[in-house]
């Protein structure tokens, strides 16, 4: 059976001539050749650069029927404010339809500041709908890894089958990227993540990895050095390389549950000094994400919310549920309060219309936080965690009521943050029977965060809940990333998990379950699942146990 995406092995390419031109974008024959390039890149004075620019690797994000956005970071001491001079820096790039850059589409010059981190941000144009490409950095005679990237379908087109993961959640400290080693194998499109890229935990030796620094990141130099050492992971480098990524945020890219300008712990954090840190975090988030240059944070501001088509299939609609939200609410009365918003009122309409008017088959929702009730206690008395949806009542159900009019074709709503997988029917009134089923959740579990899980224990906590809970379809607390398969008639979603996240090297993966939201028919169920049992035996467990995060969420 051919694969929809090929993959290919990449080249670690170090040796080919790479061309420079003065344009932002050049395509055709237009070049300089080696000694030109290396001539232009020296015309701009100083001191050699160091070596070893290229400890970050690179990624693609963001794509477009003709084009995507590339990036990379010039970091030869990553987690030590990079290490570069105090100039900027000429870095040329490529893009071709082969790995070899025997075919090349597009080239050019961008400068890597060091007011912006010696980041690179290229947003490519001129290229084909729905075809792959590989593209290269160079900087005097050093060049980058290969990475692989592809465009979108073009608008119009009458597409049959899109297939893309999503992920979420990847403390460094609570386990290594074995998720990702296996995910950079798969046959896909794009990954959409969904928010806690880093974690601004304070170090600790009692964890299978330890944070950089010595505290918690306010400066945007520690926040750089945060960003910078996640990126060094190999495997998180590779998932880069070979996908283009749709990215967004959750709350610990800045700090844990802060909402708009109100930070977890705000007799701690006085609001101007918060206000500093958010901008800090903003602007390293900026630096490391493939994001185009409509991201880029102005203060404290930074618009993230955005829409990709996938040709007439799917819609994404990627959201920011932290920048605009009320703050949490403390009592369920206080999360009825109808003036209460996760979203904003002009994120809320931005979505409501572009829902409406996507003309696409699917409408897919990137998002960071749960939709579905989720009560946490067994019996009549109930628990909620208020920082998601639970705790935005009013406009949940607004939303969901809108789901239902008809005006959103099929909206499944793709979920981060829990650490764990739930899989629901979303409907306006979770506590009334008779309430319609008006969409589907798939809440993804965690790259790492929350480290080797403990089923037995989940199970124990969550299966008497899931008895007095009809709309959870599904529940599980393994490490891994969802895959989903898209048909103009189906949603087929694969949970990937894998058999440890706190030993590093070759490790196992296994699909525990698949799901299906049938076109047309709001809702969600499960097509198959592995039972413990075999589960247990297709996952070697480790046996160590080491300390995670207190603030999994």
């Amino acid at each position: 059976m051919s694969e929809m995406y090929p993959r290919r092995r990449f080249l670690a390419t170090g040796g080919a001539a790479t061309a420079l031109a003065t344009g932002h974008v050049l395509v055709g024959p237009a070049l300089l050749g080696q000694d030109g390039a290396v001539a232009a890149v020296r015309a701009h004075g100083g001191a050699p650069l160091p070596s070893g620019l290229f400890t970050l690797g690179v990624a693609s994000g963001d794509p477009l029927p003709d084009g995507f956005v590339l990036w990379t970071r010039l970091a030869p001491r990553p987690v030590d404010g990079g290490g570069m001079p105090d100039r900027q820096v000429p870095v040329a790039w490529q893009v071709a339809e082969d790995e070899r850059f025997q075919r090349i589409r597009a080239r050019g010059v961008e400068l890597a500041r060091p007011e912006r981190g010696h980041a690179v941000h290229v947003e490519v144009g001129g290229l084909r709908p729905d075809r792959e490409y590989f593209y290269r950095f160079r900087v005097e005679k050093e060049v980058s890894p290969v990475g692989r990237s592809r465009t979108a379908p073009s608008a119009g087109t009458v597409n049959r089958r899109l297939r893309f993961a999503f992920a979420s959640c990847q403390s460094w400290q609570d386990g290594y990227y074995t998720a990702y080693h296996h995910l950079a194998q798969e046959d896909l499109a794009f990954v959409a993540f969904l928010g806690d890229y880093i974690y601004e935990s304070v170090p600790r030796t009692t964890t299978v990895r330890t944070h950089e620094g010595k505290d918690e990141p306010y400066t945007l130099v520690e926040y750089r050095n945060r960003h910078a050492q996640y990126k060094t992971d190999a495997d998180l480098q590779a998932a880069h390389a070979a996908f283009p990524w749709i990215a967004t945020w959750d709350d610990h890219e800045v700090d844990n549950n802060w909402a708009d300008e109100i930070p977890q712990d705000p007799d701690k954090q006085p609001h101007d000094k918060f206000l500093a840190r958010r901008a800090a975090a903003f602007q390293a988030y900026y630096e490391h994400m493939p994001l185009r240059r409509s991201a880029r944070p102005r203060g404290i501001d930074m618009r993230l919310h955005r829409r990709l088509g996938f040709g007439r299939l799917a819609t994404v609609h990627v959201l920011d549920t932290r920048q605009y939200r009320s703050d949490q609410p403390v009592t369920l009365a206080e999360a009825n309060d109808p003036a209460r918003t996760m979203t904003g009122a002009e994120q809320e309409k931005w979505l409501v219309d572009g829902m409406s008017r996507s003309g696409a088959r699917w409408n897919l929702l990137a998002n960071q936080l749960m939709w579905a009730s989720n009560d946490r206690k067994a019996g009549p008395d109930q628990v909620f965690d208020f920082d998601n949806w639970d705790g935005y009542r009013v406009q949940r159900r607004r939303m969901l009521e809108f789901f239902g009019s008809g005006r959103a074709s099929n909206p499944v709503v793709l979920t981060g943050d829990r650490h764990a997988t739930w899989v629901c029917d979303l409907k306006p009134d979770f506590d009334d029977e008779a309430s319609p089923v008006t969409g589907a959740e798939i809440t993804g579990t965690s790259i790492s965060s929350g480290g080797d899980s403990d089923p037995v224990a989940f199970h124990r906590t969550y299966d008497p809940i899931m008895a007095e809970s009809p709309h959870w379809k599904y529940i599980s607390n393994r490490r891994g990333y969802v895959v989903c398969d898209v048909s103009p008639s189906r949603l087929l979603a694969s949970l990937r998990i894998v058999n440890t996240v706190w030993a590093p090297g070759d490790t196992t993966i296994a699909t525990a379950a698949r799901f299906e939201v049938e076109a047309g028919r709001p809702g969600i169920r499960v097509v198959d699942q592995i039972s413990p049992e075999s589960e247990e035996r297709s996952l070697t467990k480790s046996s160590r146990r080491y300390e995670v995060d207190d603030d999994q969420f």
